[in-house]
């Protein structure tokens, strides 16, 4: 794929660009190549050389650069002045309505809008680093994260009434100075107590009086992991991130969630559930490990599984409770429920979150799902560069937000409905609230209520574990959980047998994981009798993966298997692998090798070979590092060719020294006289910039919509799902999208495509990619003093500088530029999706690929197995 990035001269790139209403004119440019005719032939004028002239550089992103719904507009309320005023970070309002503002290195700002222009002041408060503000309970509370500043929770207080806050408590000392440090601030459901938010780099809260997590967290890798390539966060180990509640003195604090990575914010829904959007960890993009930032419904207890380098766990994981919505790559930082603005329902009833790097906010729509949520999301607001940091709704009915952080230029935004809004809500559909979903929350909130310690509880001991054991097999996962947690609050002696004889599998599977994680060794034996008792083909995928998960959690925490054991887990998923459904064979593969099961050396290696996906290979490659049985030469030789074919694989920061780490371990187990067997394989191979998907495939022919529309569209055609499948990698599709479980994260997630888009849809969107591009994934060309037209997705800024990714084959690839070298931008009307990935399959291959796409990648959807007359 050619970079995206290009040095078309200023003359063509404005020549161009003439008219076009997102074109941002800031400031011609001195160069031996650029003419004021170039910048002046947007205004319609002529020619004239330049001399003498320099670059003004981005200043803060105009309103009319925005991106919004129709009926929206953005306003430009104040541009904040870096020498005085820094740059902002976080917001609240305080009871009179003024926003009050903090410098993320600097000290409190408030800005009253009461006139119609922001005036702003800064408190005479010696105060300085605060990342999460709330004004509540007569205070304003403050959460400093900063290296010149004693980090953790302050309570400012004014307390001779002179408006100016006089008086600071430390309430709840915190280390910090990381990024990843304690954040935001809400107040509870009931208006009693404050919830905070703290990112992974934060231990925990010395005092805790309750928790509702138990305490029993540890890092749980059957095969071990791996640390960061590039030792970042190395050492921090679990719990990770973490939510608590207290008193408004700091007293009485409760922990509620642990797991994440570096949330920066929290929010309530109406129904009182709390909600975050957690950060993912960019330097792994391309690995199995990489997680997506996400939206997650944080019920009580919950663990989300954060762990540093390869080990962060699967959101299929039983005792992690995973996401609501995946949103993809970013930056999260402020989030705030639409209630109190006055906008469309839909928009009102919206999450909105930030994301600090690609400049967006989104609205996240979430739909009740059981007792739990699930949702959709779209870009809201979108501009270049847009560094969001912190949004409230205001009294006023506006959505404010900020841009700044990281020393980056800062600003004050608000967004308002000027359309009708009557007639808005009158073409919405109205969804009505679920019966059975509220049902179904009060009966999780009820098991809830049950993570206390046994002298708080509110019913009997007996009467919590009857509650507990009765939902562990629930339909409802979010239900499931709550029960095993809450029989983690008990002793096992209160449970164990019931459990343990259970005739439901699921809800013996999850008492076996509730056993493992508070029980001792001497309840190692009785675990496993528990599983050998279990069929494992009556179970679904789900239900095996959580059995899996069952035994590894007993053999990692209660103690290793004995032989008999060992023989008979290694009878029970025999013939299992593969079974075709990628995150059981991940698991299968696993236990396959912990257990030294006869041939899974071999069948993980052939699974490595023939899986098509990049993620998943690079998961049987991390799980065979640990193989000790089974190696013939050639299988040692097959493995360790696949780190050559690897090479010029992309991917984050960190992909490469992974795979690099990987190899090692395998290269350092190798005998001296191995070592000379195999090395021509074990040479490393040259990098090269570009990544061919598989053998070489010639060019067939340049294909345009019409070519192939009617035979993608005909019903009459048996189309093959293998074929399909194969065709969606040779067309390097799973570099950037997602389908199913397997694939990339940078482009949109074809899963559900088929369901949204008809065959000719898909074939303008693969042949045509400028045709139509996504606020989500589109890009901004930035014109510099050099006269180099640069084109990509900001992903990253600090102080004077954008780090920009022209490539999305090769996400760790950036080019820097400077902010004041900058004299235009535009969004680009180029996708960063590359033409021609289609003109080196033939007809019969592309309408296979179109086909596996309209099925989502299912091999039982009706395409493949219903007869034609019935599709």
């Amino acid at each position: 794929m050619k970079s995206l990035r290009s040095s078309t001269s200023a003359g063509v790139f404005a020549g161009k660009y003439a008219g076009n209403s997102s074109f941002r004119l800031i400031r011609p440019v001195t160069s031996s190549i650029v003419y004021l005719g170039a910048i002046l032939g947007v205004l319609g004028l002529g020619q004239v050389h330049l001399s003498n002239v320099s670059a003004a550089g981005l200043g803060v992103t105009p309103a009319e650069q925005f991106k919004v719904p129709e009926g929206f507009e953005v306003e430009l309320l104040h541009e904040v002045a870096a020498d005085s005023e820094g740059s902002w970070v976080s917001l609240t309002v305080d009871p009179k309505g003024r926003l009050i503002a903090c410098d993320q290195s600097g000290g409190l700002f408030r800005i009253d809008m009461t006139s119609g222009e922001a005036k702003v002041e800064k408190l005479e408060i010696d105060f300085v680093g605060a990342q999460g503000l709330l004004c509540a309970f007569g205070s304003l509370y403050a959460n400093v994260n900063a290296r010149e500043f004693p980090c953790g929770l302050w309570r400012l207080t004014d307390t001779n009434g002179d408006d100016q806050y006089d008086k600071k408590e430390h309430i709840i000392p915190l280390n910090g100075g990381s990024e990843h440090g304690p954040h935001a601030l809400i107040v509870t459901p009931d208006g009693n107590r404050i919830i905070m938010v703290a990112g992974n780099n934060t231990n925990l809260p010395e005092d805790i009086a309750h928790s509702r997590v138990p305490k029993v967290w540890t890092e749980d890798h059957l095969l071990g992991r791996m640390p960061d390539a590039r030792g970042h966060n190395a050492n921090r180990m679990a719990p990770g991130g973490f939510i608590c509640s207290l008193n408004p003195d700091g007293s009485e604090v409760e922990l509620i969630a642990t797991g994440f990575r570096n949330p920066y914010d929290i929010a309530l829904n109406r129904q009182g559930e709390l909600f975050t959007y957690d950060a993912d960890m960019e330097w792994d993009v391309g690995t199995p490990w990489y997680r997506p930032t996400r939206i997650n419904h944080v019920i009580s207890g919950s663990e989300f599984g954060w762990r540093n380098g390869t080990g962060k766990w699967p959101a299929y994981y039983p005792d992690s409770f995973g996401s609501a919505v995946d949103i993809g790559p970013g930056s999260p930082t402020g989030i705030v429920f639409g209630y109190g603005a006055k906008f469309p329902k839909k928009y009102e009833n919206a999450l909105f979150i930030s994301d600090w790097s690609y400049g967006n906010i989104h609205a996240v729509h979430l739909t009740e799902d059981g007792s739990s949520y699930s949702g959709t999301y779209e870009t809201f607001a979108t501009a270049a560069p847009l560094p969001v940091t912190d949004l409230v709704i205001h009294p006023d009915g506006a959505l404010y937000f900020a841009i700044g952080g990281r020393g980056t230029q800062s600003g004050l935004y608000r967004i308002k409905y000027t359309g009708d809004l009557d007639a808005a809500n009158a073409a919405e559909e109205v969804v009505a609230a679920s019966d059975d979903a509220e049902q179904l929350r009060e009966l999780r909130q009820s098991i809830e209520a049950l993570h206390v310690d046994d002298a708080d509880l509110s019913v009997s001991a007996d009467e919590a574990v009857k509650l507990a054991i009765a939902n562990l097999s629930h339909d409802d996962r979010a239900i499931r959980f709550a029960a095993r947690v809450a029989l983690e609050h008990r002793s096992p002696a209160t449970w164990k047998n019931t459990v343990l004889n259970k005739a439901n599998g699921e809800a013996k599977i999850l008492g076996v994981v509730a056993l493992a994680r508070t029980g001792e060794k001497a309840d190692q034996a009785d675990a496993v009798k528990a599983l050998e008792s279990i069929d494992l083909e009556s179970l679904s995928a789900n239900e095996k993966i959580d059995f899996l998960r069952a035994a590894g959690l007993v053999a990692m925490r209660l103690g290793d298997f004995t032989e008999a054991q060992r023989d008979a887990l290694i009878g029970k998923v025999k013939g299992q692998f593969p079974s075709g459904v990628d995150s059981l064979d991940r698991e299968l593969a696993i236990m396959a090798i912990y257990l030294n099961a006869p041939e899974s050396t071999a069948a993980v290696v052939a699974a490595l070979q023939d899986s098509p996906s990049q993620e998943s290979q690079i998961h049987y490659a991390m799980a065979l590092r640990a193989a000790k049985e089974g190696w013939s030469m050639d299988l040692r030789r097959d493995y360790l060719a696949w780190f050559n074919e690897m090479a010029t694989a992309r991917g984050g920061m960190s992909f490469g020294g992974f795979l690099d780490n990987i190899k090692k371990v395998t290269v350092d187990g190798l005998s001296d006289a191995d070592k000379q067997s195999l090395a021509e394989v074990l040479a490393k191979p040259k990098r090269t910039d570009e990544a061919p998907a598989g053998p070489p495939r010639e060019f067939v022919k340049e294909w345009n919509v019409d070519d192939l529309v009617d035979l993608v569209s005909d019903e009459n055609r048996r189309p093959s799902f293998e074929n399909g499948k194969a065709m969606f990698a040779a067309a390097t599709c799973y570099k950037c999208h997602r389908m199913g479980l397997q694939g990339g994260i940078l482009g949109p997630d074809l899963t559900s495509a088929g369901g949204k888009f008809s065959p000719r849809d898909m074939l303008v969107s693969i042949i045509e990619p400028s045709k139509i591009i996504s606020d989500q994934y589109g890009s901004t060309q930035f014109l510099t003093e050099d006269g180099e037209v640069i084109t990509g997705r900001v992903i990253n800024m600090r102080n004077k500088v954008l780090s920009v990714m022209t490539n999305m084959l090769d996400p760790s690839s950036l080019t820097e530029v400077d902010r004041e070298g900058v004299i235009q931008t535009r969004e680009s009307q180029v996708s960063m999706m590359p033409n021609g990935l289609l003109d080196t399959l033939n007809q019969e291959e592309i309408a296979d690929l179109v086909a596996y796409l309209r099925a989502g990648g299912n091999a039982k959807h009706a395409i493949y197995t219903q007869p034609v007359a019935k599709r």
